[in-house]
């Protein structure tokens, strides 16, 4: 797992074509599908610069945010000094997650489950969140497809452009593993108009459907829904992400695989 320690510097700028306030709805809906308890504390798992975690804390949560990124924490620090959102975040790697006590709802959002390295890494995660889950509790994330990884990104090269800042996005897919590794070149913009350059290099797995659903159930979920693209609909064979809804039965009591 990466730190971003360049990247973090550039990420909303990067990622401005999100709609954050449309995802925080869209994840509120699949909430107020499935929830049974009235607790209202919120786990946002891999938080980055929070731009999820105050979405959810302007909706009355009391919301946690979590990520491994010090870099990226500053900016949310920073974002919740703007808002004045009750809003506490905690510089932890999700595979070492550790509470002070139990969550009623954890959110992962923005493909944060790819960046694990491995299916035990993925596995340590999943056993964390059921861990530190009142019972019931939903956990709602997101993953990259197979297909997005081996057609979308594989190798390709992407480039960005804002006033002050061009990147250069380059992929590199390991087949045999539906690994990406990406490498990131930025060059900002300085006072002087002369352009400083930096970079920075991370990678995305991909994992199958029945890897990911076989986790979740060792590790005490049931599966309530599985949706794609941000849709009510069932992933389809070219979806590029897959959205999880899953239940808590086990909270607590992590079982043994």
């Amino acid at each position: 797992m990466s730190g971003y320690s360049v990247f973090a510097r550039y990420y909303d700028e990067l990622t401005s074509n999100i709609d954050y306030n449309r995802r925080g709805e869209y994840f509120s809906s699949i909430i107020a599908k499935f929830r049974k308890t009235s607790g209202n504390i919120l786990l946002d798992l891999a938080c980055g610069t929070g731009s999820i975690s105050e979405i959810f804390a302007g909706k009355g949560y009391d919301v946690i945010g979590v990520d491994n990124s010090e870099e990226m924490l500053g900016i949310a620090l920073d974002k919740k000094f703007d808002s004045g959102l009750d809003i506490q975040y905690l510089c932890q790697d999700m595979r070492k997650l550790d509470m002070f006590g139990s969550v009623d709802v954890t959110v992962c959002a923005l493909d944060s489950i790819n960046h694990l390295g491995s299916l035990g890494d993925v596995e340590k995660v999943f056993r964390n969140v059921a861990l530190f889950s009142e019972p019931d509790a939903l956990f709602i994330f997101d993953v990259n497809t197979l297909y997005k990884h081996r057609y979308i990104l594989a190798n390709n090269t992407f480039t960005y452009e804002t006033d002050n800042l061009y990147c250069i996005w380059e992929n590199t897919l390991v087949p045999e593993t539906d690994e990406v590794k990406m490498n990131l070149e930025f060059f900002e913009r300085e006072e002087n108009g002369l352009y400083s350059r930096t970079s920075d290099r991370f990678s995305e797995k991909a994992y199958s459907e029945k890897d990911i659903e076989n986790i979740l159930t060792r590790s005490g979920f049931e599966i309530l829904g599985k949706y794609g693209d941000d849709t009510f609909l069932p992933p389809a064979p070219d979806s590029q992400r897959i959205v999880y809804a899953v239940r808590c039965i086990n909270s607590g009591q992590i079982m043994k695989g």
